[in-house]
């Protein structure tokens, strides 16, 4: 499901000077000189300011002419995530968390040594280009929940259940990595998507031979 909020495109594009709310902390802020810019306002889970207040902290997410509205809708949540679990993006932003895509791409290269041959590594990493990438590749690597598998999943979980089943695996493989180099905590997702059963029951469908007309088979 897509990330939705206040604001359109249309209105990313025309609305006057001023600060310009899309829900969930996102702002549009438009200048005077007709600049657009994004921030993000994050609320970070048990720490306050000098004041002993929650502590507030805006991140600038880049301009409106480069970054889409529905990409900074991804980014804002990958920061609200970050606050929601104690973690200032601030100091976590410093630790250059890499994107899905990014850790997919290193794991791919890490692991050429050990693929069978060229063309089941170069099928491991199209798997995840045709069905991930798309959904969750430009998400922080630690702002990937389950919600964001099961967008990946649930499309092709019945009409494609092989390639559903080696999607996950290759998830989960890129969550693993992920954590065992520090850029995530938790339980991995795929294990609590699976152990909840939260897809139903899949089975592959059957691929048929080609069959040879009964009144040629005395012939050959």
């Amino acid at each position: 499901m897509a990330l939705t909020g206040k604001l359109t495109k249309k209105l990313v594009e025309n609305l006057h000077a001023g600060r310009h709310g899309d829900g969930g902390g996102l702002y549009l802020v438009v200048a005077p000189s007709g600049a657009r810019r994004w921030i993000v306002r994050v609320v970070v889970k048990g720490q306050k300011n000098k004041k002993g207040d929650p502590l507030r902290t805006d991140f600038g997410l880049g301009g409106a002419d480069i970054v889409t509205l529905n990409h900074v809708r991804e980014r804002a949540l990958g920061y609200r995530r970050m606050a929601k679990q104690g973690l200032n993006p601030r100091f976590n932003g410093a630790r250059k968390i890499p994107t899905f895509e990014e850790v997919a791409q290193q794991v791919h290269i890490e692991r050429i040594p050990a693929w069978k041959n060229a063309k089941h590594g170069q099928q491991w990493i199209n798997t995840l280009h045709d069905d991930a990438f798309p959904k969750i590749g430009q998400m922080p690597i630690n702002a990937i929940e389950q919600p964001e598998v099961m967008k990946c999943l649930a499309p092709i979980w019945t009409e494609n259940h092989e390639t559903a089943k080696r999607l996950t695996q290759r998830i989960k493989i890129v969550l693993d990595v992920a954590r065992s180099k520090r850029f995530r905590s938790g339980e991995n997702p795929v294990t609590v998507i699976r152990d909840a059963q939260a897809l139903p029951k899949g089975k592959a469908k059957p691929k048929h031979h080609s069959a040879m007309h009964w009144k040629d088979v005395p012939t050959f």
